[in-house]
């Protein structure tokens, strides 16, 4: 029994070696240590520099419209065909576009690790007809999904979190399962089983922490993904809804007005484009980070 605990302890103290090796190597990449940075302070500025600009996302100023990038009125990105700021409803619609983002991917969290930590654990004829119900979901169009929701109960901004997080979770389920099928015949695991440790203990205590890695790799990715769909929803007209927005509303609009004012585009574009390049490298630095090959060679 003794040597049991001790297999069944190791796990925990190889958990945060891990964690710590794998922040040594994080750091080591450039690009993704200098993108968290970054990204700091892209939602740094999103949430506190508006509260200190003179204008709102909302007000008109019907003296400026389309006024050009300046310092001397206050209007830092220009005005656009309304006299609103461009520059306090960039960064408001930072503001909607990462809470959607963060929200759904969430939602994808908690659903695709949950979901996937059961099937692969329990295996067998429930884990064959769970992972049918995945593909069924697969199957169905998003796109058509998400215009359909938003047609028979409006245009919420809480709806545009379930469409997307509805289908973000399914790619999660399957990583987590394919990570727990190889994690549950692990010798810590059948310690566990020999100690009486129940079944949704063994997932929560000791299946779901060794999958965090990659659970952290794919979210990084997931996270731009969620962005681009919002922005691409919103560009058709059926995301966030005025005077609220968000940086796909802006380039939208943007795009439409780019042959009077090209800053109505630029600088949203600009900040959306550093927002999913920041993810990306981050995403690389922990897929080095958490490398079981580079683990395994340490």
């Amino acid at each position: 029994m003794r040597g049991l605990i001790r297999v069944f302890g190791m796990d925990h103290m190889s958990n945060l070696r891990n964690s710590s090796t794998a922040w040594q190597r994080f750091k080591k990449h450039k690009a993704a240590l200098f993108s968290l940075y970054l990204l700091g302070v892209l939602i740094t500025a999103v949430l506190v520099l508006p509260e200190f600009s003179p204008h709102t996302y909302e007000t008109t100023d019907w003296g400026a419209i389309f006024s050009a990038p300046t310092w001397n009125n206050g209007h830092w990105f220009g005005t656009d065909e309304l006299g609103r700021d461009v520059f306090v409803r960039t960064l408001i619609g930072g503001r909607v576009s990462i809470l959607v983002a963060l929200l759904a991917s969430t939602v994808s969290v908690v659903i695709g690790v949950s979901y996937g930590a059961l099937a692969g654990f329990i295996g067998g004829r429930v884990d064959q007809w769970m992972m049918r119900w995945v593909d069924i979901l697969y199957s169905l169009p998003f796109m058509f999904f998400a215009i359909l929701l938003m047609t028979f109960f409006g245009r919420h901004l809480s709806l545009l979190f379930i469409a997307i997080g509805a289908i973000s979770w399914l790619d999660m389920s399957r990583i987590v399962r394919g990570q727990t099928l190889s994690l549950k015949h692990k010798e810590f695991i059948e310690a566990a089983r020999v100690c009486g440790v129940r079944t949704p203990q063994i997932i929560w205590r000791h299946i779901v922490p060794n999958t965090l890695g990659i659970v952290a790799i794919y979210t990084t990715l997931t996270i731009p993904s969620v962005i681009l769909t919002e922005s691409f929803l919103s560009f058709l007209g059926l995301g966030v809804q005025e005077p609220l927005t968000s940086w796909g509303v802006l380039i939208n609009q943007g795009a439409q007005n780019m042959s009077v004012a090209w800053w109505t585009l630029i600088f949203p574009a600009v900040f959306l484009i550093s927002t999913l390049y920041c993810c990306h490298f981050i995403g690389d630095g922990l897929r080095d980070a958490f490398d079981p090959k580079d683990n395994a060679s340490c």
